[in-house]
């Protein structure tokens, strides 16, 4: 379970509570890392996005990350290293998540710059991107309100104690997601929307590097205020694949127990459409369908201890969603470590 964290199973031991929606005390581990994330989309105004604050106060730096889907097709992306000295709040960068109301309110604010991307592939170069393409003002405004359960927490050994984690695989000690529904303002330059849209969160804590795993894919989808789904797969390097998630119907999450996703893709090996097929603890099957929308490639370094440089791709792409006769909205995040310039997921991640 330590190397799987993000995925809850039926019968697993989780504890979650109102309290862990605040920022927990640093582990003694130099890549400790707390990480709020809430997305949104407005399938009427086709505008939205995501917004991470990822506290590594062991190491004095927040990562915050800040992506707008606009209606024009272009992206607007802006990414901190902010300094900070205490994991007391998700605030640096210019953004700021307040927690309102655990498990029911939360806001999400950012007033700074955001690079306007009309080809966002030009992310794929961080330094050429910035330079080459207008830097803009921005401000975001966002009230976001529960619409499910919850979804995940700390997972514990069977007598209650905490899992004794693993640095070299493990992405998390603790993880919880929910859907949620936004209401607000976006601003980039001279443009403005008023935001009415649905979307999921999340908040993580514990060891974290992007390079322990191998690949995934994470699919958090809305299909209406009362029907969603989150999807993952991933796979490690030893070849073992997993698969979880939860569907919301009837006020519910009902949990995935088996799950896979078969993508298809350009010639820079990014996902442009893709079906989900997954079956929940209560024996229901559904197949979600998706097309990519707007996407923008991103990438995570790393120095080795041996000096090796590591690098992982994540491909993070606004997607129209179907299932049932319902059409929402979602992300679809690819994350592949780059073996001889292809993703390592592409060939497997049909695979539970």
């Amino acid at each position: 379970m330590a190397k799987h964290i993000f995925i809850t199973k039926p019968g697993d031991r989780v504890r979650l509570d109102p309290v862990d929606e605040y920022n927990h005390p640093p582990e003694a581990v130099s890549n400790f890392n707390e990480s709020a994330y809430y997305n949104i989309y407005d399938g009427k105004q086709k505008v939205g996005g995501w917004f991470r604050i990822g506290n590594r106060v062991n190491e004095g730096h927040a990562e915050v990350s800040i992506c707008l889907y606009l209606p024009d097709g272009k992206v607007g992306f802006m990414y901190h290293r902010a300094h900070i000295s205490s994991n007391a709040e998700h605030s640096a960068g210019g953004a700021r998540f307040e927690i309102v109301e655990p498990f029911k309110r939360q806001r999400v604010t950012y007033s700074g710059k955001v690079a306007v991307l009309a080809n966002p592939n030009d992310m794929l170069n961080p330094a050429k991107a910035f330079k080459e393409n207008p830097i803009l003002d921005c401000e975001v405004e966002l009230d976001y309100s529960g619409l499910s359960p919850m979804y995940g927490g700390e997972h514990l050994n069977d007598d209650g104690s905490p899992i004794e984690l693993d640095t070299k695989t493990a992405m998390a000690r603790a993880h919880f997601e929910q859907h949620v529904a936004a209401r607000g303002r976006i601003r980039v330059g001279e443009q403005s929307w008023q935001i009415d849209g649905l979307g999921l969160r999340d908040h993580s804590w514990g060891p974290r590097y992007w390079q322990n795993i191998y690949w995934y894919r994470w699919l958090p989808i809305s299909l209406g205020r009362d029907f969603g789904a989150m999807i993952m797969t991933m796979g490690m390097r030893d070849g073992s694949v997993d698969c979880g998630g939860m569907v919301f119907t009837e006020g519910r999450y009902d949990l995935i127990v088996d799950a896979r996703v078969r993508s298809e893709w350009d010639a820079q090996f990014h996902q442009t459409g893709l079906t989900a097929r997954c079956r929940t603890e209560r024996g229901q099957e559904f197949e979600i369908t998706g097309k990519v929308i707007s996407l923008i490639p991103l990438r995570n370094r790393r120095v080795a201890e041996d000096g090796t440089e590591l690098s992982t791709r994540i491909t993070e792409a606004m997607t129209e969603y179907r299932c049932n006769g319902h059409v929402g909205y979602g992300l679809s995040e690819y994350l592949d470590q780059i073996e001889n310039g292809v993703p390592v997921g592409m060939g497997i991640a049909a695979a539970r």
